[in-house]
């Protein structure tokens, strides 16, 4: 009841303010539910096909990553087809940073967007603080004098809601980017750890070949 006479009672920019918070927890939720699914399906399949490579076995290992959707399987699969052909370790290199370019998008896709609430969520709030005080003055350069000073208190108190509900929602949702954009970079950064050990894998195997 209280939460509902507070935002009624701070004017129309409640509303909008109201509208971010549910677009942006959205997106946190969603963000958030994709990056766990991205971490545990690069596990699975990481734990199925490093076996394979770490025996040279990169045909069986192409054949396990080739289908799958899981954002690792991209970069294996570049790597590993190239592998096949190429000669050259640099060439898979150049293949699996081309795969993680690919699948960079959609672990980023959207988190710039809860940051871009918070600040916009700041505004609204500071707008409709500056609306309330600006129709707070005009109600009181017409009322009683014995009244103003009551009347003017009250007015400001109303409009600081805005204000102080643009904040309420502004921090949750910047310390929500900031958990997004850490477990990005640490899905980034594993994808790269796992890219460098396949790349390990195959010197260790040219070397081989070349004794």
């Amino acid at each position: 009841m209280f939460v509902i006479e507070f935002i009624q009672n701070g004017g129309f920019f409640m509303y909008p303010i109201l509208l971010i918070l549910f677009l942006g927890m959205g997106i946190v939720i969603e963000r958030a539910l994709y990056l766990a699914k991205v971490v545990s399906s690069n596990k699975l399949v990481w734990n199925d096909v490093y076996p394979l490579l770490s025996k040279g076995q990169l045909k069986p290992a192409l054949d396990k990553v080739k289908d799958s959707d899981a954002a690792i399987a991209r970069i294996l699969t570049n790597g590993l087809t190239r592998g096949l052909s190429a000669r050259r370790v640099e060439d898979v290199e150049t293949a699996m940073e081309e795969g993680l370019m690919e699948v960079m998008p959609r672990l980023e896709a959207r988190t710039s967007y809860v940051a871009t609430f918070a600040n916009i969520s700041t505004l609204l709030g500071l707008t409709g603080t500056v609306q309330g005080l600006i129709s707070a003055f005009d109600a009181v350069a017409n009322a009683d004098p014995a009244i103003k000073g009551d009347l003017l208190s009250s007015s400001i108190s109303v409009a600081m809601n805005t204000t102080l509900f643009g904040l309420i929602v502004a921090i949750p949702l910047l310390l929500a980017f900031s958990y997004l954009q850490n477990k990005t970079n640490s899905v980034v950064e594993s994808l790269e750890m796992a890219s460098i050990k396949f790349l390990n894998v195959l010197r260790q195997i040219s070397a081989s070949k070349s004794e």
